[in-house]
């Protein structure tokens, strides 16, 4: 047998040792992750770097804006020119607001001058033009003076022609007023202290109070036509000075009118009532007119109904006079809310209140 031969070992390949250039391009050509401190300290090797393999690949330098480090510029407002003096800008003035034509105004604000149309609710903002004391101080002295005039003995019906004798003259006066401009502004700068700005091109609260006063006194009973005065005095004057300070605070019922202020109206309501029927009427008398006598009865048809008989079904004394004071409460605090075409309150709260009682005593006091 031949000798076969011998297979020879793997040779061992070793790599070429690689140029100093070639080191040099291969570490820099290697870049690390950089984080945090270290982007800092390579700041100024990577400006290196960067010019090294630009020479490489012949491209040519690009320019980089650092954004982040320049400050956004602001662009300057266009200038605006204000129009002249006297010319229209678009905005309410007191001038446009008086005009005859122009009512719809009234509708902005429930403030007494909210456009400074009456000069001295300019000069006694706190006094006159934000709790209107003046103006409150002549409602509330009418309750006293028609209970002074009850405790008198003074019939209504020698009352309503006086207070219809003074509407007439002041209806008369509140329609020359309207027609001669120069005649509308003595009045204001006279009488501006009792005024709201809303009667400055409209009619004076004065004319109707007097003839919701008048209407109360000439067609309903005595005692309840003097409660429905006393009510639009008291009740009205507790339901806007409460509101203005406290209606924020509370739920609004409609425009102008909160849960606050009718809350004190219902509650001045309640002792007015207590303070006539329980003090003022036993003190000087009853009058044959008078519709509650200090009792309360179920009616007839109730009586027969559930079987009653006689006296059953009778309240007196404090019990009644209790129920009578709450359902006055309630009928004036009920007509301060109500807006009836919009009327104003001066009439609304005396006549609903006298319905109100009127109807109440009809069914529970004949």
């Amino acid at each position: 047998m031949a000798q076969q031969p011998a297979v020879p070992p793997t040779p061992h390949v070793t790599e070429p040792t690689p140029a100093p250039s070639e080191i040099t391009d291969k570490q820099e050509s290697y870049f690390a992750p950089i984080v945090g401190s270290t982007s800092k300290r390579q700041t100024g090797s990577s400006s290196i770097a960067d010019e090294r393999a630009r020479a490489r690949s012949r491209s040519p330098k690009s320019i980089v804006t650092n954004t982040a480090q320049s400050p956004p510029q602001r662009k300057k407002p266009p200038a605006t020119t204000s129009p002249p003096k006297g010319a229209p800008n678009g905005h309410l003035s007191p001038s446009s607001a008086a005009s005859p034509s122009s009512s719809y105004w009234r509708t902005i604000s429930r403030s007494p001058s909210p456009l400074g149309l009456i000069p001295i609710h300019r000069s006694f903002r706190t006094f006159i033009h934000r709790h209107e004391i003046p103006r409150k101080a002549l409602h509330l002295s009418i309750g006293f003076f028609t209970l002074s005039l009850y405790s008198r003995g003074i019939s209504q019906h020698s009352i309503h022609p006086w207070l219809l004798g003074a509407l007439i003259p002041i209806a008369s006066v509140d329609y020359l007023r309207h027609t001669f401009p120069s005649f509308n502004r003595l009045y204001i700068r006279v009488l501006g202290a009792l005024m709201r700005e809303s009667e400055v091109d409209g009619y004076n609260g004065v004319i109707w109070y007097l003839l919701g006063a008048w209407t109360v006194l000439r067609f309903l009973p005595k005692d309840v036509g003097v409660m429905s005065v006393l009510l639009l005095s008291w009740c009205d004057t507790a339901a806007s000075t409460v509101g203005r300070l406290y209606g924020r605070y509370t739920p609004r019922i409609r425009r102008g009118k909160s849960l606050a202020g009718s809350a004190a109206a219902m509650g001045v309501g309640i002792l007015t009532a207590g303070l006539f029927w329980g003090w003022a009427v036993p003190r000087y008398g009853y009058d044959e007119g008078f519709m509650f006598n200090g009792e309360l009865k179920v009616p007839e048809v109730v009586k027969e109904a559930i079987g009653w008989k006689g006296n059953e079904g009778v309240l007196g004394g404090w019990a009644a006079l209790g129920i009578v004071s709450l359902w006055s409460g309630f009928v004036a605090s009920a007509s301060e809310v109500v807006d009836i075409l919009g009327w104003d309150d001066n009439v609304i709260i005396p006549v609903l209140s006298g319905i109100g009682l009127w109807g109440f005593f009809k069914v529970f006091a004949s």
